[in-house]
């Protein structure tokens, strides 16, 4: 039996190696480690995968293809969860189970496996990419078959089965990083009592810690997707990377938040997303001048749907491409720059620039005319507000009861 394994070289994917061949006599275990730009040694992890019994392991590099076919879809259509959560793990699911099954399939592989838990949402994304991908694949999940109930168990194993793990009982976080985002869960974050332990963060600072300068960064947009920074062009992974290192620097995009998940659990995260929130921010500011208000409206609404559906796993379904393409239409005017300051965790806009936009500045001053006769308001207004006086008159609507004033005395 060959198993394909998503393999971070994290606490749980570790102990699944030495748990597959103890609980699957004969087993040979393919790790897969898929390269998101989490910042890890993955020819280390490749070689730890080895030593804990693995008989292949795979590095696949799925950089260009995150940022390009799912980072800049939802950071196009402006996708968030719960107002807050820029998706970053969900954002990755798609793309690890795509490496994962293309590989499932390369190596002849008899089933899959992976190290979410039966509490969270990796869960659900992972198993409904595979249904989608590869229907007739069984799928192995560990925590919702052995015995082991905690990360303390966890770690536990690890040691006695000579499994070296970052994680420690003084420092018992779930992260999860790549080049959009790193996560942290559990530990002392599971008390929402408390705020987060000092030294937790990793992508960038606090804002207390940030310098007392200012940051300015220029992003310039093609149709809604970045294309350069400060005035040069950079290829997707290399201008997401370096506008994480100069927001980050800055104690920019770093949430503490308590969401819902898909299996309704409530969970208490802390997100750091420091390019992506300047990205976020300078694009709203873009679609500012760039659509109108029916098309933002819709674009809102569409990105409520998308961000649900990446969060609950449903990514490989018509119904996000649809919303995809629809992006792209809506967005198609959206190409210009934005200079931003960034400044102790704040992020504010200088200034935009657009070829296509809607602004105009001799329509909309206060001190000409700029072809808008006021006069012609008068029109618009008997217009618009006949439904209102029709109903008042057909008494649909009471009318005000304004208390008449009393005449003032003098004395």
């Amino acid at each position: 039996m060959r198993i394909a394994l998503a393999y971070s070289g994290g606490l749980d994917t570790s102990i699944i190696i030495p748990w597959l061949m103890e609980t699957r006599p004969g087993a040979e275990v393919v790790a897969v480690c898929a390269d998101v730009g989490q910042g890890d040694d993955l020819e280390q992890v490749r070689a730890k995968a080895l030593a804990s019994g693995a008989k292949e392991a795979y590095v696949l590099d799925l950089r260009e293809r995150f940022v390009t076919r799912h980072i800049w879809p939802a950071l196009q259509l402006g996708a968030v969860y719960q107002g807050r959560y820029l998706l970053g793990t969900a954002l990755a699911r798609p793309v690890i189970a795509q490496g994962l099954a293309e590989v499932a399939v390369r190596v002849g592989a008899d089933a899959v496996a992976h190290g979410a838990t039966g509490k969270g949402n990796d869960q659900v994304r992972f198993e409904a990419a595979m249904a989608a991908l590869l229907p007739d694949m069984p799928v192995i999940a560990p925590w919702r078959e052995w015995t082991i109930t905690s990360r303390t168990e966890a770690m536990a194993y690890a040691a006695a089965h000579g499994v070296p793990v970052d994680q420690t009982p003084k420092e018992p976080f779930s992260r999860d990083a790549n080049l959009w985002h790193i996560s942290h869960e559990g530990g002392s974050l599971e008390d929402v009592a408390q705020p987060p332990p000092p030294g937790l963060l990793r992508m960038s600072v606090s804002p207390q810690a940030a310098p007392d300068a200012v940051t300015e960064v220029d992003v310039a947009f093609q149709e809604g997707v970045p294309s350069a920074l400060d005035g040069m062009r950079l290829a997707p992974v290399a201008l997401l990377e370096r506008l994480n290192a100069l927001a980050g620097g800055a104690g920019v995009g770093t949430v503490d938040m308590v969401e819902d998940r898909l299996v309704g659990v409530k969970s208490r995260g802390v997100y750091e997303t420091p390019g992506g929130t300047v990205l976020y921010a300078a694009l709203e500011a873009l679609r500012s001048v760039t659509l109108d208000r029916r098309a933002r409206r819709l674009l809102r609404d569409l990105a409520d749907t998308y961000g649900e559906l990446l969060y609950d796993g449903l990514y490989f379904t018509p119904s996000r491409e649809a919303i995809e393409a629809a992006g792209r239409v809506l967005m198609a005017p959206a190409t210009g720059h934005v200079r931003l300051a960034l400044y102790k965790g704040n992020v504010q806009i200088l200034g935009v620039e657009a070829s296509k936009s809607l602004y105009d500045t001799h329509i909309a001053s206060f001190d000409e005319t700029g072809g808008v006769e006021h006069a012609d308001a008068t029109g618009f207004l008997r217009l618009y507000t006949l439904p209102l006086r029709t109903a008042a008159r057909a008494g649909r609507t009471a009318p005000a009861a304004v208390p008449t004033p009393e005449p003032s005395r003098v004395g």
